[in-house]
């Protein structure tokens, strides 16, 4: 037993020396390894990357090369201009020519694509037929040069200088930043029109300058004691051509300036609000320039009142929209009840029925304090001898007028189109009354639970007056513009159609509720009947509904043709029943109930006398 313990211990110390010498074998191992690692890696960095960093370092070397030989020759391109202009003070014109050629040659090979010289080449293109502009007009005047007095030679060269100049100032004159506001924009635009119209003033003082040498030269007459002293070498024919050059120059300057200003004036972008003030100063910018051209070469130029005509026709957009879109909802808020009149409407009508050009709409009234009268009403409308009681939406409605005539006066150019703009809003306002009260669209939009007649009635009275209106409407656009406005006839043929549709619609009501009431009547004992009491009632309250609304002659009306389908509603009745005017007791009977129906209509005094008497009742007896 000992001696197989001490050969399992000696078996154990062997074990343990190997794992000790294996320990050791690794750790040798692994140093040797990582000492492998980093001579590979140092290997790596001797032999590869240095070598490519090397390479990396030339390629970017010469980049660098390049590009400082690229900023060399955009230096030198830059300079280009400037060494025009010392070329062309000099009159080196052959020199500056090939100084323009060769700067285009080497924008087109060599420095394609640089993005800060992408305008030069128009530039450049432009410079190069102002050098060809200068060397005609030194062509053309080496001949008078050459026969002429200094005098002459001088003016012909401040000419050149004047040309020059104004080529100059007018360049980039339209160019405004967009983001002006309107206030800024149209100061922006008077001091343009201030200073375009002194440069054409200061051409049309060279341009006489001119034509008075002209003259002189060729042996015209003229106001002074120079003519004596001057060579006479130009014959009229050549004068003549002269002239009509010279009225070209004028004419071109004048529309170039028209140009100029035109382009500024449609920077203005749609998104900037522009009030009716801004576009009356607007149009006095315009109007005055305009003026100053005419004056000068005599005629008119048309691109700035085109450009002009666009931005008003754009405010004038947007006036009409913004009250389109305000009457709309107006009209889908309205509940169809009368409304107080405040005494500014009550004003403003009778500014309109005065028959004057409405130029601005009337302040409100005020006493003798100087106190608005801001809490006195009225319950209606007087016009002449009638009054006009109505829904809250129409009173808007007159003010919107007004606006709109205000705006054609104030916009003359543009008058047709708010005429009609204006006429379009009065359909608007027609046809969609139309639907909120004959087509009970107001239960919806308004949240009214029926349509009655006092409804009917305002809706009718609401359209006399806008009837009313439409003729005074059209004498304030007549005397604006000649152009007739006849969008408004449509119009007032419609609300004429709509009156009557909607007294139809009352007769039609009172014709349902008389004719039920009549089928159930019975020629018996008592007297008055059930039914005619309720016919004697559904008159009355007609008359509650339409009487303090429309006018007695229209109520009159309404109610002669009530009492008309009465009457035949009664005599079909009769005759369904076979009651005889025969003196029997349903002929007494019926009599009685026609007493009580002529007593109701008596009360109400809405029918003329010979329609309330018994023998007025006799037709219904005919067969």
């Amino acid at each position: 037993m000992g001696s197989a313990c001490n050969e399992v211990r000696a078996l154990r110390t062997k074990i343990e020396d190997v794992d000790k010498m294996l320990a050791k074998d690794s750790l040798k191992l692994l140093a040797l390894g990582r000492s492998r690692s980093n001579q590979f890696r140092l290997l790596d960095k001797m032999l590869a990357k240095d070598s490519l960093k090397l390479l990396a370092l030339g390629r970017s070397r010469s980049n660098q090369f390049r590009l400082l030989d690229k900023l060399k020759l955009m230096s030198v391109v830059l300079q280009t201009q400037p060494t025009l202009q010392l070329l062309l003070s000099s009159s080196d014109f052959v020199a500056a020519l090939e100084l323009i050629s060769s700067t285009q040659e080497v924008l087109a090979k060599k420095l394609a694509g640089v993005t800060s010289l992408r305008h030069l080449p128009s530039q450049l293109k432009e410079m190069s037929r102002l050098i060809d502009k200068m060397l005609s007009t030194e062509f053309e005047s080496g001949r008078i040069i050459a026969t002429t007095a200094p005098p002459v030679f001088r003016d012909l060269q401040t000419r050149s200088y004047v040309e020059d100049d104004m080529e100059h100032c007018l360049t980039g004159s339209g160019e405004a930043p967009p983001s002006l506001d309107s206030s800024h924009w149209l100061q922006v635009l008077s001091l343009a029109s201030e200073a375009l119209g002194k440069l054409v003033q200061r051409v049309k003082a060279v341009h006489d300058v001119i034509k008075h040498t002209a003259e002189m030269s060729a042996g015209l007459p003229v106001h002074n004691d120079y003519r004596s002293n001057t060579d006479k070498f130009l014959s009229l024919e050549e004068f003549g051509r002269v002239e009509v050059k010279l009225r070209d120059l004028l004419a071109s300057v004048c529309d170039y300036c028209h140009e100029r200003l035109a382009s500024l004036v449609s920077t203005q972008s749609d998104k900037q609000s522009i009030t009716a003030n801004q576009i009356m100063e607007l149009s006095d910018i315009v109007e005055n320039f305009t003026d100053l051209c005419e004056k000068i070469c005599g005629r008119q130029s048309p691109a700035l009142k085109a450009a002009f005509k666009i931005q008003a026709g754009n405010y004038v957009h947007k006036f009409h929209s913004s009250r389109k879109n305000k009457l709309t909802l107006l009209l889908d808020a309205e509940r169809w009840k009368t409304a107080d009149v405040p005494a500014e409407f009550q004003l403003l009508v009778d500014k309109i029925a005065s028959g004057e050009p409405l130029k601005s709409i009337p302040s409100s009234p005020v006493e003798d304090n100087n106190k608005k009268l801001l809490n006195r009403v009225a319950n209606s409308l007087k016009i002449g001898n009638q009054e006009y009681v109505t829904v809250g939406t129409v009173l808007i409605l007159i003010r919107l007028v007004s606006e709109y005539c205000v705006c054609a006066y104030d916009l003359p150019i543009l008058a047709v189109v708010v005429g009609r703009n204006l006429a379009e809003l009065l359909r608007t306002f027609n046809s969609r009354s139309c639907q909120l009260v004959l087509g009970a669209g107001a239960l919806r939009t308004a949240g009214l639970k029926t349509i009655t007649s006092t409804n009917l009635a305002l809706t009718s009275r609401a359209l006399q007056l806008v009837l009313w209106l439409i003729p005074h409407v059209r004498a304030h656009f007549t005397s604006i513009s000649n152009d007739m406005i006849s969008s408004l006839d449509a119009v007032e043929r419609d609300i004429g159609n709509h009156i009557q549709q909607l007294e139809n619609k009352i007769l039609s009501i009172m014709n349902i509720l008389l004719g039920d009431q009549l089928n159930e009547w019975d020629a018996k004992p008592p007297v008055p009947s059930k039914a005619f009491r309720n016919v004697s009632r559904h008159l009355t309250k007609l008359y509650e509904a339409v009487g303090p609304v429309l006018p007695e002659e229209q109520v009159g009306d309404l109610y002669e043709v009530v009492h008309d389908n009465f009457k035949i509603r009664l005599r079909e009745q009769l005759a369904k029943m076979n009651i005889r005017n025969n003196g029997g007791p349903q002929h007494g009977v019926v009599t009685s109930e026609l007493t009580f129906y002529i007593e109701t209509m008596k009360g109400l005094k809405v029918l003329p006398d010979s329609f309330t008497t018994s023998k007025a009742m006799e037709d219904i007896w005919n067969r």
